[in-house]
């Protein structure tokens, strides 16, 4: 009909609609797609780890508060002090998650837990009668599941690319730290050197004592109270730049180390690069019951480098002698890391 506008055709509008016409005043736009946030496997693997930490502590609550009527609901005898045990354990494990950025040693406590949980009910299903077998199948059935998440959590924390941690082909524990401290690199170079300062810093030497011949002999604290003794030679020394050493062929502990030490940016101290390379004694299943105890490789070395800057920047390390705070527990390092409340 005559006096009516024809609407422009969709080609046309898609056409106006990207490449604007010289001199049409109608506004050009562009539609721009909406791209979600994916989370990576790092975020993902830490968001599990979360999850099963607060799951360890809620349920190592209910066993500390009810003990007789989780015993009930599972089918399990009623052994409250055991089961009191138990849940004292799942809020460690749980406490130990929460705390820690590399929460690995204490996913792997959670998987032998399980271990030992499955063979409390395969014990107690041997016994039960009636209703009881039921209540036992459903616990152990649960029990296995969660096992089953331990286990993939485990694994995430220990293949995370560009951790500090790491086992290499022969079965040896890789790690890698690096700090920056407020002092030249020759300063730095000339206290390592001396590798009877290494107890000064390093809480699980005893003592490291100089035999002659570019020689020194170490000893070690080990899990559950006990020791290990060792000897090393210096492989490499670069004065002001490197130094490197290696345990003598037949140690009890089989070890290598190099720190390296680069002047750091717009002179602001040196960079110090911690390598150390060992077989724990046990190989893969000593170097977790170390961790059970807690002798975690990654966070000695983490603490280790923290009390050696204090040392060399500032000549003594701040200590809660004469204080009424003692060492903090996984729960103190749990509110630090968090933020106190209020």
């Amino acid at each position: 009909m005559q006096g009516q506008a024809s609407s422009p055709s969709q080609p046309a509008m898609a056409a106006r609609a990207s490449h604007p016409v010289p001199g049409d005043a109608s506004p050009s736009f562009h539609v721009q797609p909406v791209h979600r946030h994916q989370p990576s496997g790092a975020e993902r693997s830490a968001q599990m780890a979360t999850a099963l930490g607060w799951f360890s502590i809620g349920i190592g609550l209910a066993q500390l508060l009810a003990p007789h009527r989780l015993s009930q609901a599972i089918g399990a005898p009623q052994k409250p002090n055991l089961m009191r045990a138990l849940g004292a354990r799942e809020i460690a494990s749980g406490v130990g998650i929460l705390s820690q950025r590399r929460p690995t040693g204490f996913l792997w406590s959670r998987v032998l837990g399980d271990a030992m949980d499955l063979a409390l009910l395969a014990a107690a299903a041997r016994r039960a009668v009636g209703s009881e077998r039921s209540r036992v199948g459903l616990a152990t059935a649960a029990v296995a599941g969660v096992a089953v998440l331990d286990m993939l959590s485990s694994l995430q924390q220990t293949q995370l690319p560009g951790t500090s941690e790491n086992y290499t082909a022969t079965g040896a524990i890789h790690l890698e730290k690096v700090i920056t401290v407020n002092k030249s690199p020759d300063e730095c170079y000339r206290f390592w050197r001396n590798f009877e300062n290494f107890p000064r810093f390093m809480q699980h030497l005893e003592s490291v004592q100089d035999v002659g011949g570019n020689r020194s002999r170490w000893r070690a604290k080990a899990p559950a109270g006990t020791s290990v003794e060792w000897e090393a030679e210096i492989t490499v020394d670069q004065p002001g730049d490197m130094l490197a050493w290696r345990s003598l062929e037949g140690s009890t502990v089989d070890n290598a180390g190099t720190i390296s030490f680069e002047r750091a940016p717009g002179g602001r101290g040196t960079i110090v690069r911690v390598e150390l390379q060992y077989h724990p004694p046990g190989g893969k299943a000593g170097a977790m019951v170390a961790k059970l105890f807690g002798e975690e490789p990654a966070m000695q070395i983490d603490e280790d480098l923290r009390r050696f800057k204090q040392l060399i920047e500032t000549g003594e390390i701040p200590t809660t002698v004469g204080q009424p705070a003692g060492p903090r527990s996984p729960m103190t390092r749990l509110i630090a890391r968090k933020g106190a409340p209020g």
